[in-house]
Protein backbone atom coordinates (compact mmCIF):
# COMPACT_ATOMS: atom_id res chain seq x y z
CA UNK A 1 0.00 0.00 0.00
CA UNK A 2 1.37 3.60 -1.19
CA UNK A 3 1.18 6.09 2.00
CA UNK A 4 -1.90 8.04 1.96
CA UNK A 5 -1.75 12.07 1.25
CA UNK A 6 1.36 12.59 -0.61
CA UNK A 7 2.37 14.91 -2.62
CA UNK A 8 5.37 14.05 -3.89
CA UNK A 9 6.69 15.87 -7.30
CA UNK A 10 3.91 18.08 -6.99
CA UNK A 11 4.39 21.83 -7.12
CA UNK A 12 2.35 24.36 -4.46
CA UNK A 13 1.83 27.84 -3.96
CA UNK A 14 0.82 29.56 -0.69
CA UNK A 15 0.24 33.11 -0.39
CA UNK A 16 0.93 34.64 3.10
CA UNK A 17 2.58 31.59 3.63
CA UNK A 18 5.02 33.40 5.86
CA UNK A 19 3.34 33.06 9.05
CA UNK A 20 -0.06 31.65 10.51
CA UNK A 21 -2.04 28.83 9.01
CA UNK A 22 0.06 29.34 5.87
CA UNK A 23 3.38 29.28 7.24
CA UNK A 24 1.79 25.81 8.80
CA UNK A 25 0.40 25.08 5.44
CA UNK A 26 3.56 25.36 3.75
CA UNK A 27 5.48 23.18 6.37
CA UNK A 28 2.43 20.53 5.94
CA UNK A 29 2.88 20.68 2.31
CA UNK A 30 6.51 20.47 2.21
CA UNK A 31 6.20 17.22 4.81
CA UNK A 32 4.27 15.43 2.28
CA UNK A 33 6.59 15.80 -0.44
CA UNK A 34 5.64 19.27 -2.48
CA UNK A 35 7.65 21.89 -3.93
CA UNK A 36 6.24 25.05 -2.53
CA UNK A 37 7.27 28.36 -2.92
CA UNK A 38 5.75 31.05 -0.28
CA UNK A 39 4.32 34.00 -1.50
CA UNK A 40 3.74 37.01 1.11
CA UNK A 41 4.24 40.61 0.99
CA UNK A 42 6.94 39.90 3.89
CA UNK A 43 9.90 38.77 1.80
CA UNK A 44 12.10 38.20 4.87
CA UNK A 45 9.80 36.26 6.68
CA UNK A 46 9.44 34.00 3.84
CA UNK A 47 13.14 33.29 3.21
CA UNK A 48 13.66 32.82 6.66
CA UNK A 49 10.82 30.11 6.91
CA UNK A 50 12.31 28.97 3.29
CA UNK A 51 16.00 28.64 4.79
CA UNK A 52 14.51 26.57 7.37
CA UNK A 53 12.48 24.14 5.24
CA UNK A 54 15.32 23.37 3.23
CA UNK A 55 15.74 23.58 -0.87
CA UNK A 56 12.40 22.23 -1.67
CA UNK A 57 10.98 25.33 -0.40
CA UNK A 58 11.66 28.91 -2.08
CA UNK A 59 10.11 32.53 -1.01
CA UNK A 60 8.62 35.08 -3.56
CA UNK A 61 7.65 38.64 -2.79
CA UNK A 62 3.83 39.23 -3.82
CA UNK A 63 1.19 42.18 -2.94
CA UNK A 64 -1.81 40.63 -3.76
CA UNK A 65 -3.42 44.32 -4.13
CA UNK A 66 -1.09 45.03 -7.63
CA UNK A 67 -2.13 42.90 -10.04
CA UNK A 68 1.65 43.51 -11.98
CA UNK A 69 3.11 41.92 -8.83
CA UNK A 70 1.35 39.39 -8.70
CA UNK A 71 1.49 38.53 -12.66
CA UNK A 72 5.56 39.20 -11.67
CA UNK A 73 5.22 36.50 -8.97
CA UNK A 74 3.63 33.63 -11.48
CA UNK A 75 5.54 34.27 -14.66
CA UNK A 76 8.55 33.05 -12.65
CA UNK A 77 6.90 29.57 -12.54
CA UNK A 78 7.17 27.03 -14.94
CA UNK A 79 4.55 24.68 -13.72
CA UNK A 80 2.45 24.53 -10.58
CA UNK A 81 0.11 22.05 -8.97
CA UNK A 82 -1.56 23.54 -6.29
CA UNK A 83 -2.47 27.20 -5.41
CA UNK A 84 -3.76 27.85 -1.81
CA UNK A 85 -5.04 31.62 -1.33
CA UNK A 86 -4.56 31.71 2.18
CA UNK A 87 -3.67 35.19 2.43
CA UNK A 88 -5.88 38.19 4.43
CA UNK A 89 -6.85 40.90 6.38
CA UNK A 90 -9.38 41.15 9.12
CA UNK A 91 -11.65 44.34 10.76
CA UNK A 92 -13.85 44.76 13.61
CA UNK A 93 -16.61 46.78 13.16
CA UNK A 94 -21.20 46.65 12.41
CA UNK A 95 -21.47 48.47 9.37
CA UNK A 96 -21.93 51.97 11.66
CA UNK A 97 -18.06 51.42 12.62
CA UNK A 98 -16.69 50.03 8.99
CA UNK A 99 -15.18 53.08 6.89
CA UNK A 100 -15.08 52.99 3.02
CA UNK A 101 -11.17 52.58 3.45
CA UNK A 102 -12.06 49.41 5.80
CA UNK A 103 -14.01 48.44 3.25
CA UNK A 104 -11.96 48.59 0.43
CA UNK A 105 -8.46 47.31 1.81
CA UNK A 106 -10.91 44.11 2.53
CA UNK A 107 -11.83 43.55 -0.36
CA UNK A 108 -8.82 44.57 -2.30
CA UNK A 109 -6.67 41.64 0.06
CA UNK A 110 -9.37 38.89 0.33
CA UNK A 111 -10.83 39.03 -2.35
CA UNK A 112 -9.04 40.59 -5.62
CA UNK A 113 -5.83 39.05 -4.19
CA UNK A 114 -7.30 36.08 -4.59
CA UNK A 115 -8.83 36.46 -8.09
CA UNK A 116 -5.59 37.68 -8.89
CA UNK A 117 -3.53 34.94 -7.77
CA UNK A 118 -6.23 32.65 -9.39
CA UNK A 119 -6.22 34.19 -12.41
CA UNK A 120 -2.41 34.09 -13.14
CA UNK A 121 -2.45 30.47 -11.73
CA UNK A 122 -4.70 29.46 -13.88
CA UNK A 123 -3.06 28.49 -17.09
CA UNK A 124 -0.75 26.58 -15.10
CA UNK A 125 -3.35 24.95 -12.99
CA UNK A 126 -5.22 23.45 -16.12
CA UNK A 127 -1.99 22.52 -17.35
CA UNK A 128 -1.49 20.15 -14.37
CA UNK A 129 -2.71 16.65 -14.31
CA UNK A 130 -3.35 17.56 -10.79
CA UNK A 131 -4.48 21.09 -10.69
CA UNK A 132 -5.83 21.65 -7.32
CA UNK A 133 -7.34 25.34 -5.33
CA UNK A 134 -8.34 25.60 -1.85
CA UNK A 135 -9.22 28.15 -0.77
CA UNK A 136 -8.98 29.85 3.40
CA UNK A 137 -12.47 31.11 3.77
CA UNK A 138 -13.93 30.91 7.35
CA UNK A 139 -17.06 30.41 9.25
CA UNK A 140 -17.67 34.09 8.82
CA UNK A 141 -18.53 33.35 5.21
CA UNK A 142 -21.22 31.51 6.58
CA UNK A 143 -22.88 32.80 9.73
CA UNK A 144 -23.25 36.13 10.40
CA UNK A 145 -21.07 37.13 13.02
CA UNK A 146 -21.48 40.69 14.85
CA UNK A 147 -18.95 43.24 14.59
CA UNK A 148 -17.30 41.37 11.47
CA UNK A 149 -19.54 43.31 8.89
CA UNK A 150 -16.70 43.90 6.08
CA UNK A 151 -14.86 40.75 7.08
CA UNK A 152 -17.94 38.44 6.56
CA UNK A 153 -18.83 40.11 3.45
CA UNK A 154 -15.45 39.02 1.75
CA UNK A 155 -15.54 35.59 3.15
CA UNK A 156 -18.85 34.73 1.32
CA UNK A 157 -17.43 36.12 -1.46
CA UNK A 158 -14.73 33.25 -0.88
CA UNK A 159 -17.26 31.20 -0.66
CA UNK A 160 -19.20 31.89 -3.55
CA UNK A 161 -16.41 31.97 -5.57
CA UNK A 162 -15.02 28.40 -4.93
CA UNK A 163 -18.40 27.22 -6.03
CA UNK A 164 -18.19 28.97 -9.21
CA UNK A 165 -14.65 27.96 -10.72
CA UNK A 166 -15.55 24.71 -9.48
CA UNK A 167 -18.51 24.26 -11.38
CA UNK A 168 -16.51 26.26 -14.26
CA UNK A 169 -14.00 23.74 -14.45
CA UNK A 170 -15.13 20.45 -13.00
CA UNK A 171 -13.06 17.71 -14.56
CA UNK A 172 -9.84 19.81 -15.73
CA UNK A 173 -8.98 21.77 -11.90
CA UNK A 174 -10.68 20.84 -8.25
CA UNK A 175 -11.49 24.08 -6.23
CA UNK A 176 -12.32 23.95 -2.71
CA UNK A 177 -12.61 25.90 0.56
CA UNK A 178 -11.58 25.59 3.80
CA UNK A 179 -14.02 27.47 6.45
CA UNK A 180 -12.06 27.84 10.03
CA UNK A 181 -13.48 28.89 13.42
CA UNK A 182 -11.36 31.13 15.32
CA UNK A 183 -7.45 30.00 15.48
CA UNK A 184 -4.83 30.63 17.23
CA UNK A 185 -2.59 32.52 15.19
CA UNK A 186 -0.67 35.66 15.29
CA UNK A 187 -3.69 36.75 13.40
CA UNK A 188 -5.65 36.53 16.75
CA UNK A 189 -2.79 37.88 18.98
CA UNK A 190 -2.99 40.66 16.61
CA UNK A 191 -6.65 41.43 17.18
CA UNK A 192 -6.21 41.11 20.88
CA UNK A 193 -3.04 43.34 21.10
CA UNK A 194 -5.12 45.93 19.30
CA UNK A 195 -8.79 46.03 20.40
CA UNK A 196 -7.92 44.52 24.30
CA UNK A 197 -4.47 44.78 25.37
CA UNK A 198 -5.30 45.42 29.15
CA UNK A 199 -7.35 42.17 29.18
CA UNK A 200 -5.81 39.78 27.06
CA UNK A 201 -5.96 37.17 29.24
CA UNK A 202 -10.20 37.61 30.01
CA UNK A 203 -10.91 38.28 25.88
CA UNK A 204 -8.83 34.31 25.36
CA UNK A 205 -10.71 32.73 27.47
CA UNK A 206 -14.03 33.73 25.91
CA UNK A 207 -12.72 33.02 22.21
CA UNK A 208 -11.86 29.69 23.84
CA UNK A 209 -15.24 29.31 25.01
CA UNK A 210 -16.86 30.46 22.04
CA UNK A 211 -15.95 27.23 20.29
CA UNK A 212 -18.27 24.69 21.94
CA UNK A 213 -15.29 22.23 21.68
CA UNK A 214 -13.90 24.66 24.34
CA UNK A 215 -10.97 25.55 22.70
CA UNK A 216 -9.57 27.45 19.86
CA UNK A 217 -8.18 26.01 16.43
CA UNK A 218 -4.44 24.77 15.93
CA UNK A 219 -2.94 26.25 12.54
CA UNK A 220 -2.04 22.40 11.65
CA UNK A 221 -5.71 21.20 12.10
CA UNK A 222 -6.36 23.56 9.51
CA UNK A 223 -3.02 22.73 7.20
CA UNK A 224 -3.85 18.86 7.34
CA UNK A 225 -7.09 19.60 5.98
CA UNK A 226 -5.56 21.56 3.11
CA UNK A 227 -3.23 18.46 2.42
CA UNK A 228 -6.04 16.54 2.46
CA UNK A 229 -7.85 18.60 -0.40
CA UNK A 230 -4.81 18.60 -2.67
CA UNK A 231 -4.29 14.91 -2.19
CA UNK A 232 -5.38 12.00 -4.63
CA UNK A 233 -7.42 11.09 -1.92
CA UNK A 234 -9.85 13.70 -2.29
CA UNK A 235 -9.74 13.15 -6.09
CA UNK A 236 -13.71 13.31 -5.73
CA UNK A 237 -13.65 16.18 -3.89
CA UNK A 238 -14.65 19.98 -5.43
CA UNK A 239 -16.95 22.65 -4.88
CA UNK A 240 -16.56 21.65 -1.24
CA UNK A 241 -17.13 24.11 1.61
CA UNK A 242 -15.29 22.13 4.41
CA UNK A 243 -16.21 24.08 8.01
CA UNK A 244 -13.18 23.02 10.93
CA UNK A 245 -14.59 25.12 13.86
CA UNK A 246 -14.52 23.15 16.77
CA UNK A 247 -18.46 22.75 16.56
CA UNK A 248 -19.23 26.70 15.96
CA UNK A 249 -21.61 26.13 12.92
CA UNK A 250 -23.26 22.79 14.30
CA UNK A 251 -24.68 25.06 16.94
Amino acid sequence: MTTPFRLDHRRALVTGGASGIGEHTVRVLCGAGARVVIADINLEAAEQLAGSLGGSVSAVRVDLTDRESVQAAFSQLDALDILVNNAGVGHVGSIEETELEDWQRLFRVNVDGSYLATKYALPLLLASEHGSIVNIGSVAGLVGIKRRFGYCATKGAIVAMTRQLAAEYAGRLRVNCVCPGTVDTPFVEGYLEKYHKHEKQKVRAELNKRQPIGRLGKPEEIAHLVLYLCSDEAAFATGSIMTIDGGWTAI
